[in-house]
């Protein structure tokens, strides 16, 4: 089997941590190491890494420059063949989640699956992933990072996180995997973790940033592809009115030749 490496980056989040933890921990599957990233915390979570160091293959605790640095740091000092990203908060659906996914590691580039959404600890929704990825998905979409077991090798062919961005460094790399150097890449039609929706992705002013980092993206480096997709939406999509129109003219011709009568 090849060997995982989990990669948690936490800030200030002890108890969430505290949760990602003791999911890794009770995993089955055992053939894994656990590296965790914090950046120089000022709450209890160092007390917390400490704890668990001895079950650790790695951790630092220090001043980063955000999340994607952090997570870079984390690749740095990884030592798996598959790495997955599961941040401080979030954690694997059960005790068997790694069990169930190890068989499918099978030198496929990128694994991924479904996750299960929380919002607020009230509403709750399963994530599904199509097995077909195309450029369209993701103008408007994205993997998620904690349902999807990245080949290690992959970071030194497409490059790291690109920390410039603040919230979209993730959905660029899938991007450029896919789209630009064609991996391979499998879906498993599985719930592997719980992704709980207050992270910086998902609150404040996180829509707007996650647009604009698209956006400018997208413009960059895909011209063409966006130009496409663009004008192909637009053809898939009749105008309402004329269709409308349409739909009136032909029930009129099968009324009008007794095909089918009024209500």
């Amino acid at each position: 089997m090849p060997k995982i490496s989990i990669i948690t980056v936490n800030l200030n989040n002890a108890n969430g941590l505290e949760r990602t933890i003791n999911s890794v921990f009770s995993q089955k599957f055992t053939d894994f190491e656990y590296l965790i990233m914090d950046g120089g915390s000022t709450d209890s979570s160092k007390e917390v890494i400490e704890r668990n160091s001895y079950r650790l293959g790695y951790w630092a605790s220090e001043n980063d420059a955000g999340i994607y640095n952090a997570m870079n740091k984390g690749i740095y000092n990884s030592k798996g063949d598959y790495l997955l990203f599961l941040n401080s908060g979030d954690h694997l659906r059960d005790d068997a989640a790694l069990e169930d996914l190890a068989a499918y590691l099978d030198g496929t580039d990128i694994i991924y699956g479904n996750t299960l959404l929380i919002e607020s600890n009230i509403k709750s929704w399963i994530g599904h992933h199509p097995e077909i990825l195309t450029f369209s998905f993701f103008v408007d979409c994205t993997l998620p990072h904690a349902a999807s077991f990245i080949k290690r090798s992959l970071f030194d062919q497409v490059g790291l996180y690109d920390e410039n961005l603040v919230i979209c460094a993730d959905w660029k790399f899938f991007l450029n995997a896919v789209c630009r150097y064609n991996v391979t890449y499998k879906f498993v039609d599985r719930v592997i973790s719980v992704f709980y929706l207050d992270g910086i992705s998902s609150t404040g002013n996180s829509q707007a940033i996650i647009e604009k980092e698209k956006a400018s993206v997208l413009k960059k480096d895909y011209p063409l592809f966006l130009q496409m997709h663009e004008e192909l939406s637009r053809y898939k999509k009749p105008k309402k009115e004329p269709f409308k129109k349409m739909i009136i003219r032909i029930k009129y011709r099968l009324r009008r030749h007794g095909i089918i009568k009024e209500v």
